[in-house]
């Protein structure tokens, strides 16, 4: 799938819920269930700086593609970067590059998250971007 088809496929999953309150429970649940990161990976070097919370990503290229993994000590995080691991994970870094992030605005999570929240929404997306372009130079 490409990225696009994936952020459309989670915008879809997102307007079937009637309210904020069974996003949020959604967002938790693909926290929960989002793969553990290995140990060794939650670092200073993975923390992405500018969240709330610890937020761990580490980022490894599988052939020609970018393989994320991710992790949180926040539950509600931990969903947030979920639905990115989702949406950027095993694609090419160029593809990474050019994708925009405007599904994040059509499921209406910006709007919905704290200001601190918001700012770690958009350095986790920053981050993904700067893997994606050390990979695609060393290429």
């Amino acid at each position: 799938m490409t990225i696009q088809e994936i952020q459309d496929t989670i915008v879809d999953e997102f307007s079937m819920f009637d309210d904020w309150m069974q996003r949020y429970e959604y967002i938790i649940d693909l926290g929960k269930a989002l793969p553990l990161i290995d140990e060794q990976y939650k670092t200073e070097d993975n923390i992405i700086k500018g969240c709330q919370s610890k937020v761990w990503v580490h980022a490894e290229q599988n052939e020609d593609k970018i393989v994320f993994t991710a992790d949180s000590d926040a539950i509600l995080t931990k969903g947030i970067i979920a639905i990115l691991i989702r949406a950027f994970s095993n694609q090419k870094a160029a593809d990474i590059l050019e994708a925009n992030t405007d599904f994040i605005d059509e499921i209406g999570l910006k709007e919905h998250l704290s200001p601190t929240r918001a700012n770690g929404l958009v350095s986790m997306i920053k981050q993904i971007k700067m893997y994606a372009l050390a990979y695609n130079a060393k290429n």
